[in-house]
């Protein structure tokens, strides 16, 4: 259980689309069930919490998820941290298992449990046979509802995130990535650690991380998620049982809306962030603030993406890498949020040549601008786009996160065959829109390695 850095959002996959196209009813005492295509179904309950499934029946297992619409972005400064804290703590003991039974019930079938914290929400999960499916969902669902939070282990806990965030200290190719979100965001939650400091880990208290745990997790909130060989019916009724008594189960509510992007955020001026360390190798990030996942040029976006430094083909990796040399891993990518977005380049080089991998990025981005791409690589990059789509829903858990990432980020689920559909659409021209915009904004540089401040004080 550790927070999900920027790697694990770098995808450019968003999975659904029609962010406010139904009506998010609930509420009114019964269970309300729709069908949402082909074999997902989706279940409202009375308190608000909803369960989405997919059944697979060629599969033998299933993947079950609670997947809470909180994250980093949601804490105040002093609480940094807190939403991470609290996923390492959901394990650690309810009122009727403790640590141990968690983990070794699950495990004794040969499944296995895990979680992870992003910035917009969190997400606790179990992968086990589907005849097991029962015990996976009374444990996952027990553990987030009903979780203890003891003293002690509230003390054990923050020394392991301490150790975490000194681990991730550690990594200068996944820090560079925070620095870069520092630089674009500032002090907004979008530009804080997902884990939290040192400074702000060690005086939180158990009332404090108590609080946030009642006040943000509430059934409203909640989506539960599962896909493999199952009968919707039947996990409806089992979460329904796991949850009889406990602190969700609440009275009437609907769903909670959809993250407000009515507002967007602040960014700062382009500028500079280094992190002097003596490595052995420099670790730099040219970025800017990027497009929000219900922007309708997302889809254009991931082309362009995939063109510029999506793979081995792209124009980054030929350039910087297989003409010249001058760097083992150099690509692209982008985050999405409701309200706000972050692009970048990465490169890891020798730190002599960071200013000529520099140079090349910079006229990279300045001629795919100015000139935009061509046939050939339209059809590349829409082809990366497609497979990337299909190819990452190929088992279970990929589908699982599927639905729940659509009902909590989207607020309904696309088709594969919609999802293709809007890939295929996408043009030159939209493609050369979205370059002339993103690409020719001010860049912001972060950089980790043996350099000081004033080494990029005129990037």
């Amino acid at each position: 259980m550790r927070p999900t850095s920027l790697p694990a959002q770098r995808t450019g996959n968003p999975p659904v689309d029609r962010a406010a196209a139904r009506p998010r009813s609930g509420g009114g005492g019964r269970a309300v069930t729709r069908a949402l295509g082909g074999t997902v179904r989706r279940t409202v309950l009375p308190s608000g919490l909803r369960i989405l499934t997919e059944a697979i029946p060629t599969t033998r297992s299933v993947s079950f998820g609670v997947w809470v619409a909180v994250g980093s972005r949601d804490e105040t400064r002093p609480q940094c941290g807190v939403s991470h804290f609290l996923e390492h703590l959901l394990f650690k003991g309810t009122h009727k298992r403790d640590a141990l039974q968690i983990s070794a019930e699950i495990e004794a079938v040969g499944g296995e449990t895990n979680a992870y914290t992003t910035k917009e929400y969190t997400c606790y999960y179990a992968r086990v046979l589907d005849a097991d499916l029962p015990l996976a969902i009374d444990v996952v669902v027990d553990a987030v509802a009903d979780s203890i939070l003891t003293p002690a282990d509230v003390e054990t806990e923050r020394g392991v995130i301490l150790e975490e965030i000194a681990m991730h200290d550690d990594e200068p190719g996944d820090e560079v990535h925070d620095l870069l979100a520092r630089a674009v965001f500032g002090d907004h939650p979008l530009g804080r650690l997902i884990s939290g400091t040192e400074e702000t880990i060690s005086p939180m208290t158990r009332a404090q991380i108590q609080g946030f745990y009642r006040r943000r997790y509430t059934a409203p909130s909640i989506v539960v998620a599962a896909a493999g060989n199952l009968e919707h019916t039947e996990v409806v009724r089992l979460v329904r049982a796991a949850l009889r008594g406990g602190p969700l189960d609440t009275g009437p509510a609907a769903p909670a809306p959809l993250r407000s992007a009515l507002r967007p955020v602040r960014t700062r001026r382009a500028g500079s962030v280094v992190e002097h360390k003596d490595t052995e190798q420099a670790h730099l990030v040219l970025g800017c603030a990027g497009l929000g996942r219900l922007d309708e040029r997302r889809f254009a976006l991931d082309v362009l993406n995939n063109i510029l430094g999506g793979g081995m083909s792209s124009r980054l990796f030929q350039e910087i890498r297989e003409k010249r040399g001058l760097a083992y891993s150099v690509y692209s990518y982008f985050s999405q949020y409701a309200d706000a977005g972050i692009f970048g380049v990465y490169a890891g080089c020798a730190p002599g040549k960071v200013d000529a991998v520099l140079d090349l990025i910079r006229a990279e981005l300045a001629e795919l601008a100015a000139h935009g791409i061509t046939e050939a690589e339209l059809a590349r990059g829409k082809g990366m786009a497609r497979g990337g789509y299909v190819l990452g829903l190929e088992d279970n858990g990929s589908r699982m996160s599927r639905l729940a990432k659509g009902e909590l980020l989207f607020g309904d689920l696309m088709t594969v065959d919609e999802l293709l559909a809007r890939v295929e659409a996408v043009t030159a021209a939209d493609v050369n829109a979205v370059a002339a915009d993103l690409l020719s904004r001010p860049m912001s540089l972060a950089v980790v390695g043996p350099f000081d401040d004033g080494d990029f004080a005129a990037a």
